[in-house]
């Protein structure tokens, strides 16, 4: 993560989270600023949705039975998750909504 100055700069550079020896792919951000992002390729326990607080730690986590490539909020309130797998897709509500726009 940077500072960005002036709508110019990136200055200030850090890391975020560590997603340990799973891969992000598809990020999102809710409301509240936690940040949503698919966790993948890593093997049992860590493919799904991990959940990022806006300071980089680990709120949650949501398992799926195979690797989740990709996510965003949809439905009418965005307060529904659309998860990408290697066989399927996913859709559950949860109890916040995505942002409006990036």
């Amino acid at each position: 993560v940077y500072d960005v100055i002036d709508n110019a700069r990136l200055v200030n550079g850090r890391v975020f989270c560590d997603m340990g020896v799973a891969t992000a792919d598809g990020i999102r951000c809710d409301i509240d600023g936690n940040i949503w992002s698919s966790a993948g390729w890593a093997g049992e326990g860590y493919d799904g949705v991990h959940v990022f607080a806006p300071h980089g730690q680990l709120i949650g986590k949501i398992h799926f039975p195979e690797v989740v490539s990709n996510l965003c909020f949809g439905g009418v309130k965005r307060n529904r998750l659309f998860i990408t797998a290697s066989q399927s897709v996913y859709a559950l509500y949860v109890e916040t909504q995505g942002v409006p726009f990036p």
